[in-house]
């Protein structure tokens, strides 16, 4: 993929700053960054996610596909401690995140940007973004709050354009780059992506997978998850197919890709169409 420069997002500039939300190490590729056991979700006596097991690595952007209902949102509520009603492990660098709330998790470097954005619209843009690092904040560093509003800005110039304008006076297309923009303002190490390209036209569906490839060329790593299987998969390392509440199919990106069931349930082709293409 390209970057465009009339998007809004500046890849020039950003990619010669080193994102202030990593710290250059090396990606480890031995053990995952983000390991899932067993994973079971509960809404009362309902279970959504019904024993699921993934890993993240280091460095990776791994791609979570299904559709409606089928428990994406649930893992990344539990993930990030907004559904504190699960059983298995959830391990992030080996610490385990059972019975952490959001703020400590968010302070271990994990960082949600959620499904419909959720931004706060009567308040400015440049509030929205200062809202992202409120757990830094707390330990006074302003100074490494202030790089980070620097690298978000050179990533998403038109938020800078838009500092005093009430953030729900923005495009769709810019209200998401509001919501990754404030996300990546707590300096995660692990970025929580819950369906990006939700209500977005195709060509800003574009542009925003440009932005998470340019994230993690600068050693970010990406959980994502995408009604848009296409597009995910596109840009994804590795993928996990999701059916009422279980993983159904995994593996490379490429592989989902050219899977037949993939292709016809969440490619937007029927298989006869498929299948003439390639003879």
């Amino acid at each position: 993929m390209k970057y465009r420069n009339d998007s809004g997002i500046n890849d020039n500039r950003a990619e010669k700053r080193v994102l202030p939300f990593t710290d250059n190490r090396q990606p480890d590729n031995i053990y995952p960054m983000l390991r899932i056991r067993n994973l079971k979700c509960f809404y009362g006596q309902i279970m959504a996610v019904k024993g699921i097991t993934l890993s993240v690595k280091e460095g990776e952007i791994i791609a979570l596909i299904g559709a409606n209902g089928s428990g994406k949102s649930t893992l990344m509520a539990s993930v990030s401690g907004l559904l504190p009603t699960w059983t298995g492990e959830i391990l992030f660098e080996g610490k385990n995140l059972k019975g952490m709330d959001p703020p400590a998790v968010v302070k271990s470097g994990i960082s949600l940007v959620p499904e419909g954005r959720l931004i706060f619209p009567p308040m400015s843009v440049y509030d929205n973004l200062v809202l992202g690092a409120y757990t830094r904040l707390r330990k006074k560093a302003r100074e490494d709050v202030q790089q980070a509003m620097e690298t978000v800005t050179a990533l998403f110039p038109i938020l800078k354009e838009r500092f005093s304008q009430p953030a729900g006076t923005l495009s769709g297309g810019e209200q998401q780059m509001l919501a990754i923009g404030r996300s990546l303002m707590a300096r995660p190490r692990l970025l929580l992506l819950d369906e990006p390209s939700m209500g977005l036209a195709p060509l800003v569906v574009e542009k925003i997978m440009d932005v998470l490839e340019l994230l993690r060329s600068q050693g970010l790593t990406i959980l994502l998850v995408e009604q848009n299987a296409r597009a995910a998969l596109t840009i994804a390392d590795r993928g996990y197919v999701f059916e009422t509440g279980s993983v159904v199919l995994e593996g490379s990106a490429d592989e989902l890709l050219a899977d037949t069931n993939v292709k016809r349930a969440y490619l937007g082709k029927d298989y006869e169409e498929f299948d003439d293409e390639n003879r």
